[in-house]
Formats: structure tokens, sequence, C-alpha cells
């Protein structure tokens, strides 16, 4: 290390003046090595080029800088993210960018004034020949890319085979806790409870709005339970004719009427024995039905149609309803003993506006299926658009969510979705939008009385502590450590609270 002197060149003595000096080198460090910059404003126009980029100039059809200062990025670079960057003051370090001029790898870093607002933001081409720079690293990529190409085949593969029947006819469960998406306070609860009605034997009743997931929990629960190897069968008791529906439950004796099979027909308390039995929309089940389902949930035996012989059975009961079966009973609709037998271990599920924090992890789940499916790239939804479906009341819940994206993901050019293109599939389907909620980690929280703290102590310390790092998280813009910081604990401890919330 050569020896200091007095005229040697030094460091400022404050901190902001070596923050000034550190930032002056590695602008002046980036435009001497990089193949070539840009700057841009808040309003996305092309400010100023250095003499590196200029050479991409004629592959992007222009021959003057003149001709490509002044304009808007997207006019004139095809494919560019540099719009997500001013929109939402993250940075993009490392990314793939390809246009007519070629394939490039890319940085774009927002830019900030003295109050931390982004007043532009800088593109950077790092690389202008990757193919052959980067060949190491893009065959380890093509390579973890084909791997996860492969687990998704597995795992579509997986889910088919889930829904197939085995050969005694029997089905068994789709879908586990895991497939419940979400981290909400609402969500963490309503995962909660079931797992504690996975434990036991008792008739469970999931209430709750439509398209909320009641069916993805029945499958859950019976997944988790004891009866997880026996089958799992559903009816749903809207879409069956009342004329058919005793049949359909309880099934039918060799020849029990004119047309009849010789052979007979089993029911689905026969089909389901040994496991769980799934009775959906249970709410619009007949009164003439109702006496004799209670009677089979309570004899634990079944008389086929047309036969004189009682049939015993071995099943745990699931139902799900929409509607207001305590109404139902009060109007004299729904049977108090049949509601009673089966309003055992009610567990209500949320809407989808009161766990509106779980929407990004929702649509992401949402467009991997929807890719999947299709064979297409998942879509990606700008931050507008998420703060649009954000501040949504969503009456159809997660059905309708669902519908949503399908539709943008359809009728979408590219892969990136944009509020304009959400709010006019909204107001297609008669749905006026709503005002976006920019903070998609709020909560719905409904009014506080006495009874939300009428539950055991570590449950409400569990839901304090979630909150608490949300908060933290959000004022930390996303940084783990910061946040593990402010909280006092380890960042071991906050990726195990993020990874298992419950």
């Amino acid at each position: 290390m050569p020896p200091l002197t007095d005229d040697a060149p030094a460091l400022p003595l404050d901190a902001q003046g070596i923050l000034e000096l550190a930032a002056r080198s590695m602008f002046q460090l980036f435009s001497s090595v990089s193949q070539g910059m840009f700057l841009v404003d808040l309003s996305g126009r092309i400010v100023w080029v250095n003499e590196g980029y200029q050479r991409f100039l004629p592959d992007l059809g222009f021959s003057s800088v003149d001709q490509f200062v002044g304009r808007m990025v997207e006019e004139v670079i095809p494919n560019t993210g540099m719009r997500r960057v001013l929109e939402s003051g993250n940075p993009v370090l490392i990314d793939l960018l390809t246009n007519k001029a070629g394939t490039f790898v890319v940085s774009r870093i927002p830019l900030r004034d003295d109050a931390g607002s982004v007043i532009g933001a800088i593109g950077i081409v790092l690389f202008d020949h990757p193919e052959t720079t980067l060949q190491p690293l893009i065959s380890k990529f093509a390579l973890l890319q084909r791997d996860l190409d492969d687990a998704r085949r597995e795992l579509a593969s997986q889910r088919r085979r889930s829904l197939a029947v085995a050969g005694d006819g029997e089905r068994r469960s789709k879908y586990t806790f895991a497939s419940f998406i979400g981290s909400s306070p609402a969500a963490a609860e309503v995962k909660r409870q079931a797992r504690r009605a996975a434990q036991s034997s008792s008739p469970v009743l999931l209430l709750g709005e439509t398209g909320t997931g009641k069916e993805l929990l029945a499958h859950a629960i019976h997944a988790a339970s004891s009866r997880a190897s026996g089958p799992f069968v559903s009816v749903n008791i809207a879409a069956v004719p009342d004329t058919l529906l005793e049949a359909e439950f309880f099934g039918v004796a060799p020849g029990a009427y004119t047309g009849a099979s010789a052979k007979g027909r089993d029911g689905k308390f026969k089909l389901a024995d040994g496991g769980t039995l799934f009775l959906d929309e249970i709410g619009d089940m007949p009164q003439s039905l109702q006496a004799k389902l209670l009677r089979a949930l309570q004899e634990g035996e079944i008389e086929p149609l047309g036969s004189n012989k009682l049939v015993p059975f071995n099943v745990r009961i699931l139902a799900a309803t929409s509607r207001d079966l305590a109404a139902q009973v009060r109007e004299g609709r729904f049977r108090e003993d049949l509601f009673y037998r089966l309003h055992v271990l009610p567990v209500r599920v949320p809407p989808l506006r009161a766990r509106r924090s779980d929407i990004p992890a929702l649509v992401e789940s949402l467009g991997d299926d929807l890719a999947l499916r299709n064979g297409t790239p998942p879509p990606e939804l700008l931050p507008a658009a998420m703060a649009l479906l954000a501040g949504q009341p969503w009456r159809g819940n997660i059905r309708e969510l669902r519908n949503v994206i399908e539709q943008a993901v359809m009728r979408s050019e590219g892969q990136s979705i944009d509020a304009a293109q959400l709010e006019r599939i909204l107001r297609e389907a008669g749905v006026e939008p709503a005002a976006p909620v920019q903070d998609t980690t709020a909560v719905v929280v409904e009014a506080e009385d006495a009874s939300r703290y009428l539950r055991p102590l570590a449950e409400q310390v569990a839901e304090l502590e979630q909150r608490a790092i949300a908060a933290a998280m959000k004022a930390h813009g996303g940084n783990k450590l910061a946040t593990a910081r402010q909280l006092g604990i380890s960042r071991a401890t906050l990726y195990g609270r993020l990874e298992n919330p419950e």
C-alpha cells in the first residue's frame, strides 16, 4: 500500500459527501464499462443516452439521437419493462430483454429525489451478446427451466390422477390445506379451525358465500383426517332434481321400478362407506328428504329404494351452504333437528373482501394454473392492475376473481395486464369498478366487540404477531433484515413465521 502524502486525494469527512462521491463513481463506472445507458423522466420520456447506447439506435430504426431522445420509452424500445420500475419504484437488477436490436442483459434502477420520491429511472445494458458472454449462466438457467417445466407437468399429472375414479368407484380428495391460498389473519383462522375439525369425526358445516372455497376446504379436511385413505364422495344437492335425490343418496335395489337396472345401483352413502360424504348446498335440500337424511345420520343405516333391507354405513359427513340455515330454520324451511345434527363443528369461510391482502398470492396461483393449463407463460399484472383488483367488492369471491383473470389472459396480446384491461372486463360483466387500493396488504377488520377477545390467548398472540410482521415488512419495503431488526428477532425466526403463519 503506497504511503499517504499531504497532497494525496482524501475522502470527504462527512457521510453525505462520501455517499455523493460513491454515487458519481458508480455512475461513471457503469457508463464506461456497460454496453449502453439511458435515462427517462417520471413520465417515461427518454431524456439522455450515452455514446455506448447510440450504436443500438440503427437496429431500433433511428438514424440519429435527436429522433430517439424525447420519445416515450415504450415507443422506441420494444418489450421494455421500464414502466413497471417507474410505477412501482422497485429496481430490476438483472433481466433479459429481447427486441429487434438483439438480446440483452439489462438493469433498470429508479432515480429518487431528496424526499425519496421516484423522479425517473436509468436503464443499463450490461451485456449485448448474452448467448456467448453468459453461456454458462444461460445453460444453467435453461436446465432449471426444464426442471420447472417437468415439475409443472408432474403436478398436472398428479391432479389428473387425483380426479380419476378408482376401480371400486371411489374418489379421492383433490386438495390439501396448502391449496387454500392466503396468509391473512382471516385465512389463517379458517385454516386453523378446519385443521381442528379434521381431527374429529363429528359433522362439519362449512358456511360462507359462494366462491369462497368451501368445497376445497372439505377436500382438505378429509385429506388431513383419519379417513384420508377412504373415499371422498361429494354430491351437489342443488344440481340434482328433487325426484332423483333419494335414489342419489340411498341407492336403488335391483328391479325396484320399471326401467331400473337388474343389478341395482349404489347411492352416495354406500360409495362413501369408510370415508367422507360431502353434501354441498345442503340448504337446497327439499324438506321431504330432510327427515330421511336425519334418520340415516342418527341410525347409521340406509334403506335403498325398493328394498326392505337396512344397509349399515360408516361415513363422516361434511356439509356446506351459502344460505343462512338459521334463518331457514326460523322460517320453517329447514328442519331444526337436522340443523343441530349438522351444526356441530361450524366453520365460517370469509369472503374475499375480508382478506384483500391475499389477492396478490391468489392472482399468482390462478395465473400459474392458467399457464399450466394453456402451456403459456404466467401473466404479469402491473401494479395499477393489482391495486384495482384489491379494491373490488368481489361478490362472486375467488370464482369471480378467476373469471376476470382468465378473461384478461385470453384477451391480452402480451404477458402484461394493465388496469385498463381489467376495467373493461368488469364493466362488460355489469360491474362498475371500485376505486383501486394501493396498499394490498390492508386487511378488512370488522368492528371490535368483546366477543373477538373470547378466544384462546395463544391464538390472539399469533394473530397480533402476524400483524406486527406485516406492518414492519411494509414499513421497510419488504426488507427482511431490516424487519427482523425492527422487531428484535433473528432472520431465521422471521423466515419461520413467514413460512408458517398459523
